[in-house]
């Protein structure tokens, strides 16, 4: 059972994440001109990285439960968009630009398993020294 103080941390979190997630998905969509979607790439990437270097970060550190909690199913779980890339993805698949959509499946799955594991061995690197 969670208390009320992780579920109160998740839910404000997610509020953050998923103001943050519009800022940046708008901030990139703006900036790069695009047929693939930038912007839900570049919060996965981002927010890949980050809870690679969070995890490795808790391994040193002792956070309260809630604490963790609140940044990494919170802020993070709101922040990458799983449900929009997918959407995205079937919408290029359904209008025949199979190559766009399959750029954009492949850059999703496997640049946020690059980022998730590159953030995890920076900080891992940094923080055993």
């Amino acid at each position: 059972m969670m208390s009320w103080q992780t579920i109160l941390a998740i839910g404000s979190g997610g509020f953050l994440g998923a103001v943050l997630r519009a800022y940046l998905n708008g901030f990139i969509s703006h900036r790069i001109p695009h047929e693939l979607p930038y912007g839900t790439l570049g919060v996965n990437l981002l927010g890949s990285f980050i809870m690679g270097s969070l995890v490795a970060y808790f391994m040193y550190v002792n956070l309260p439960v809630h604490l963790k909690s609140f940044l990494t199913t919170g802020i993070l779980g709101a922040l990458t968009t799983y449900s929009t890339f997918a959407i995205e993805s079937f919408l290029l698949l359904n209008g025949g630009s199979f190559l766009l959509a399959f750029s954009n499946i492949a850059l999703n799955v496997f640049g946020t398993i690059f980022m998730a594991g590159s953030g995890y061995y920076l900080l891992h690197t940094i923080l055993k020294s």
